[in-house]
């Protein structure tokens, strides 16, 4: 037992003396001296309180894109394209992220979708037979305009479609044909056969 005493009084006159007030003076001021350097070389590798205001590219094509963005030190990269929107210009920015307003440091990217030139094209079904309601459901279900000009031909079933026009010309199925094209119906009139 008085060994474990001896060794409690040794540790108090040991935190007592001067050697370890200066070490633990020492050990302070190094803490303080690396937290001080260690923020000050993060603040100047990583731009700290740099803001660059993110432009708005809305509508923007890509060679405008890179002249703005070269000119406040940031990149850029297409990631995507969307579905064609007519109220944009052919290859003109449609979204972007981060947002216009936002606030990014130097170099950063700023990814970008385009519009595309023009509607994806769709493939034509094949409606012979059925009936005028079910073709027009179909059509617009897949993107299509379906037209007002009607071809009304000789055939029993009335209503009954017997083929597709696109610009006054007959297609077949499987032609492909721009989203929103508009399609009119070659329909049987019930009045006889073909």
């Amino acid at each position: 037992m008085s060994n474990f005493s001896e060794r409690i009084k040794g540790l108090f006159e040991f935190i007592k003396s001067k050697s370890f007030l200066k070490q633990l003076i020492i050990a302070v001021v190094g803490v303080f001296v690396m937290v001080f350097l260690l923020k000050w070389w993060l603040g100047i590798t990583t731009n700290h309180g740099q803001k660059i205001q993110v432009p708005n590219l809305d509508k923007l094509s890509l060679a405008e894109v890179e002249k703005k963005l070269n000119e406040l030190d940031l990149e850029f990269v297409v990631i995507d394209s969307a579905t064609y929107n007519p109220e944009y210009p052919k290859k003109s920015v449609i979204e972007q992220n981060p947002e216009a307003g936002d606030f990014v440091k130097e170099n950063r990217k700023i990814y970008l979708t385009l519009n595309p030139s023009k509607y994806r094209d769709v493939e034509i079904p094949d409606l012979n037979g059925r009936t005028r309601r079910q073709a027009t459901t179909h059509l617009r279900s897949i993107g299509f305009i379906v037209g007002d000009d009607v071809t009304w031909v000789k055939d029993l079933g009335k209503d009954v479609v017997r083929g597709l026009k696109h610009k006054g010309v007959k297609i077949e199925p499987g032609t492909k044909l721009p989203k929103q094209s508009t399609i009119n119906l070659i329909l049987g009139d019930g009045n006889g056969g073909y």
